[in-house]
């Protein structure tokens, strides 16, 4: 009976301190989920995570984007800001894929490292002479309903794995301002059109991630720098892996202004292939750096479908939907002459009021 008895206090004292933990480490993982749905947002209105609080950060973001704070939990509120940002829907493609479609159509290139007030300052000027006042995304429809008045349309759009990407390196890279681990970007220099559907724009993102750092060291050995590629951005802001693979380099070999076999524009370039690093580069010698705007070459590893902005002549475009003016919003009615075909009108609010959350999934 004592055994009994001693056994039950034993049981009760492991679940009296186990299910705390457990709760605990819960409330952590949905805690790390919010704050890194929120450093995501933050990265494209503002250019980089923010400091602070998290009711703090959201309430700002809110009212920069629509002029004043959503309702709901903190989670709905989050989860409205992501699809509205960077996910969208079947018929709201995201903001990023709008200040994209915006800019390569006003400048023929996008800008995706900027904050979003940068690059809706840049358009506003282009356009209209001067940055206007008020919320971001009523000043983003107002640009594109002057842009675009027919609407702005989104296709779907399968980039084929082994796509080459020409790109630039966006900063000068030395082994004195980079670390092992640091990410490097490099843009796109052309625009990657797939069946008339423009799936990657000139400016878009490269990724490279440092992979090792030596500095100049004693007896003449030299410095040395390596770079993985991983991943490149789209128009509609996903991403996908990306290496230095077979047809990247046959590319860099064919043209003769860049790097390669056929003349490297990066001192002591050294292509790693399968016994050194799988997909990336390596720069030796006393002190090298790679200049800004060095060009190279990668690929896609897999194939990918994303969205993209169908331009007039590649495919056959949907007809416009009137656009209709009402006291509070401006936008296209899709119910009026709409194509059968895939592509998908965007009919986004125009004013500063944001929607309610659950316009958003």
């Amino acid at each position: 009976m004592k055994r009994t008895i001693l056994l039950f206090f034993v049981l009760f004292s492991i679940l009296l301190f186990t299910v705390p933990a457990y709760t605990a480490d819960t409330n952590d993982i949905e805690s790390s989920i919010q704050q890194e749905s929120l450093q995501r947002v933050e990265a494209v209105v503002y250019g980089a995570p923010g400091a602070g609080g998290m009711f703090l950060r959201l309430g700002r973001v809110e009212r920069d984007l629509f002029g004043m704070e959503l309702p709901g939990s903190l989670t709905e509120r989050q989860q409205a800001l992501l699809t509205f940002v960077e996910e969208g829907t079947p018929t709201q493609p995201s903001l990023v894929f709008k200040i994209s479609v915006a800019e390569w159509v006003t400048m023929n290139r996008v800008n995706p490292s900027q904050p979003l007030a940068d690059r809706m300052a840049i358009l506003e000027m282009a356009l209209e002479g001067e940055p206007q006042m008020g919320a971001l995304s009523a000043r983003l429809e107002r640009v594109l309903t002057r842009l675009l008045p027919n609407g702005v349309f989104s296709a779907p759009a399968t980039i084929p794995s082994g796509t080459v990407i020409k790109a630039a390196f966006a900063r000068t890279v030395t082994v004195r301002n980079v670390a092992r681990g640091d990410i490097v970007e490099l843009n796109a220099t052309e625009d990657l059109i797939i069946n008339g559907v423009l799936a990657v724009a000139q400016g878009d993102r490269v990724f490279g991630e440092v992979t090792r750092v030596r500095t100049p060291r004693s007896f003449g050995r030299p410095s040395e720098i390596s770079i993985e590629f991983v991943e490149v951005e789209t128009v509609s802001g996903r991403r996908t892996p990306v290496t230095l693979g077979p047809e990247s380099r046959r590319a860099m070999e064919i043209d003769s202004g860049t790097i390669g076999a056929a003349g490297a524009s990066i001192a002591g370039l050294v292509l790693l292939g399968p016994l050194g690093l799988a997909g990336g580069f390596l720069v030796r010698g006393s002190d090298r750096q790679i200049p800004e705007g060095s060009l190279m070459y990668v690929e896609t590893t897999e194939a990918f479908t994303t969205t993209g902005y169908p331009i007039a002549g590649g495919q056959t475009m949907p007809a416009p939907a009137p656009v209709v003016q009402t006291d509070d919003f401006i936008y296209s009615d899709p119910s009026a002459g709409q194509s059968t075909s895939d592509f998908v009108p965007i009919d986004d609010f125009s004013t500063q009021t944001p929607p309610p959350s659950e316009h958003f999934y």
